[in-house]
């Protein structure tokens, strides 16, 4: 089924859950497994960001899907993950996560694909598994001490959790029907808010917001790296700059490509220049 056919309640029925443990707490998973699981070729990992899910990256892992095995997890506490009070979501938090993940699938070496937070949890693994990550895409990513950002802090604040629900419908809405260059996709739009509607939605935004710390970026050992990298950048994105994949490629021997006229919604803004970029970079022997 093509990526358009898919709404958010089609892409949530066909998840997974797998238990992760982060600081001692076991908590559900949810993830899609799509593609050739007998190829020996590495499958690809894509891990999202804040305030986003797993869906973010539906237009790309069904295309990918086709080729290679593809795994995209909601990162917990978000999109269908466990999203309860009571444990770190922070990037630190999510590397932990992740490892149970992929050995739970019992997955040796991937790649991994990545956006905003989500490059965080990428870097920080594939700099303490090196040789676990062969190739490693960074798109709009955190990473050094770009982040976070006054919108995701301001959103960590006691009054996310207490905003009147019309409010917040509003809030979160227009993070995503107004962060896109053009028109937002309707469909994007609904994908990326309807977790955060449902009951005890507003808290966990407010949870997951003030998780983020800059110190779990700054910390990752970046000449541990080992990974083919690819920088794949919205270059008008004011939020998480592409002087910043710049400076990650220069450090990592690394490629730089600039999508123009894309925000930090890169992958709504400039979807078939993306996927034919990153279906290039990991397909190519």
């Amino acid at each position: 089924m093509a990526a358009n056919d898919f709404d958010y309640d089609s892409w949530s029925d066909g998840q997974e859950r797998a238990t992760v443990t982060v600081d001692g707490h076991d908590l559900e998973m949810a993830y899609r497994d799509d593609g050739d699981s007998g190829s020996e070729d590495d499958p690809v990992v894509f891990l999202h960001g804040i305030p986003t899910n797993s869906f973010l990256w539906r237009r790309l892992a069904f295309s990918l899907a086709e080729q290679r095995r593809v795994i995209v997890p909601d990162l917990v506490g978000y999109g269908n993950s466990d999203a309860h009070d009571g444990f770190d979501r922070s990037i630190r938090a999510q590397e932990q996560a992740l490892g149970d993940l992929l050995e739970e699938l019992g997955l040796d070496s991937v790649a991994l694909v990545s956006h905003d937070i989500g490059s965080g949890v990428a870097l920080r693994y594939g700099a303490h598994h090196p040789d676990r990550v062969g190739k490693l895409v960074v798109s709009n990513g955190t990473c050094y001490d770009s982040w976070p950002v006054d919108f995701i802090t301001d959103l960590g604040l006691p009054d996310t959790a207490e905003m009147d629900s019309e409010e917040f419908e509003q809030t979160i809405e227009s993070a995503f029907s107004q962060g896109t260059y053009d028109e937002a996709d309707p469909t994007f739009v609904t994908g990326m808010t309807t977790p955060w509607l449902c009951d005890g939605g507003q808290r966990a935004l407010a949870r997951a917001a003030v998780a983020t710390n800059t110190n779990h970026t700054t910390e990752i050992p970046y000449g541990e790296i080992d990974a083919d990298l690819l920088c794949l950048w919205g270059e008008s994105d004011d939020l998480q700059p592409i002087e910043y994949g710049e400076r990650l490629a220069a450090e990592l021997d690394g490629e730089v490509v600039r999508l123009e006229e894309a925000y930090h919604w890169v992958t709504e803004d400039r979807p078939e220049e993306y996927r034919e970029e990153l279906e290039a970079f990991l397909l190519e022997e």
